[in-house]
């Protein structure tokens, strides 16, 4: 539902961000210490957000020093199957080649259809930036950043378990349609890694996430849920984690048009989602001053922070999607993120 008095972001492509983004082919997809890369998304981001074009190459010029030159290009090896490499970072610069080829000659669509069911059940890669990546490439339609968002997503993927039964519940235990109900029956968090994607390892480690999570009924409305959930987290703890999962819900909702089955990416979604909070060990915050949209955008455009650029720039796209009459849920995210 569009909510009145919200500024329509720029849909198209400029020339100066498919520049932008193709010169970004140049950098891998992480820097020395193992963070993503999230100049193409940053970019994006602030694109929709209304940046002009001095604004566009200040970010870029500022980003870039801190990223590490692409590795060479590695042929994908003929007859290999194509998941036999998942999850196995030496592989980013193979599966690059891999999904440049796979689109040049079916398309991006029909490559999509049959790559991106294999790819969610390891939706939490890389701290959900796989995904992210992906979407954002999508949304901009730069088929060379469409390829390197999936092989980071690919090479980072990232298993939790098994998923039993995902659209239906369990037997063993009562199900519910309410994600919230079954985060607060889950343990509280113990991982004190680094990355997001380390700590959903080291999540992953006890299985009563996974037999919790596997007892919500996955339906039509699972994604709103989801999204009205992460961005609940986020306005009321400003935590690292939950901002991802703001992120992240709304890239799946870029991707689900492109799903033949999206209650079952939703379901896998879910359980990385489940895993996450867990992980966050969310602890209430101090409120914040509920802000204009004008201001939010104005403060997310003058800064560096590319999580802050992120985060106000889906709270914006999911209010216009999600957001009831008068509902300001969104907006208190991103109210929070430029606090």
């Amino acid at each position: 539902m569009k909510t009145s008095g919200i500024p329509t972001p720029s849909r198209e492509p400029s020339a100066q961000l498919v520049e932008l983004l193709t010169a970004g082919s140049a950098h891998a997809p992480e820097d020395a210490d193992g963070l993503t890369n999230h100049l193409p998304m940053a970019l994006l981001a602030l694109h929709h957000l209304g940046a002009g074009p001095e604004r566009l190459a200040a970010f870029a010029q500022g980003y870039a020093p801190r990223l590490q030159p692409a590795p060479p290009q590695q042929p994908w090896s003929p007859g290999d199957p194509w998941p036999d490499r998942l999850g196995r970072p030496e592989a980013w610069s193979g599966y690059r080649a891999l999904f440049t080829e796979w689109i040049a000659q079916e398309g991006a669509i029909d490559m999509l259809g049959q790559v991106l069911p294999q790819l969610m059940p390891g939706v939490g890669a890389a701290g959900f930036h796989g995904l992210i990546r992906t979407a954002s490439a999508v949304r901009c339609g730069h088929l060379g950043e469409l390829a390197d968002g999936l092989a980071y997503w690919a090479s980072r993927h990232l298993r939790l378990g098994a998923l039993h039964n995902p659209l239906a519940g369990t037997a063993r235990a009562p199900a519910t349609e309410d994600p919230v109900a079954l985060l607060r029956e889950l343990p509280a968090g113990r991982s004190r890694q680094r990355l997001i994607s380390d700590q959903l390892r080291a999540v992953a480690r006890d299985g009563r996430v996974n037999r919790v999570a596997a007892r919500l009924m996955v339906d039509g409305h699972t994604l709103e849920r989801l999204a009205r959930t992460a961005a609940f987290a986020y306005a009321h703890t400003g935590n690292f984690t939950a901002l991802h999962l703001v992120t992240g819900t709304h890239a799946l909702r870029v991707l689900t048009r492109l799903l033949d089955e999206p209650l079952v990416a939703w379901a896998w979604h879910w359980q990385a989602f489940a895993h996450a909070v867990v992980a966050a060990r969310l602890q209430p915050a101090d409120e914040v001053a509920l802000r204009p949209w004008k201001a939010i955008i104005a403060r997310a455009l003058d800064q560096d922070d590319e999580h802050v650029i992120k985060l106000v720039e889906s709270c914006l796209e999911e209010e216009r999607v999600y957001a009831r009459r008068g509902e300001t849920l969104w907006r208190q995210a991103a109210s929070r993120a430029v606090a």
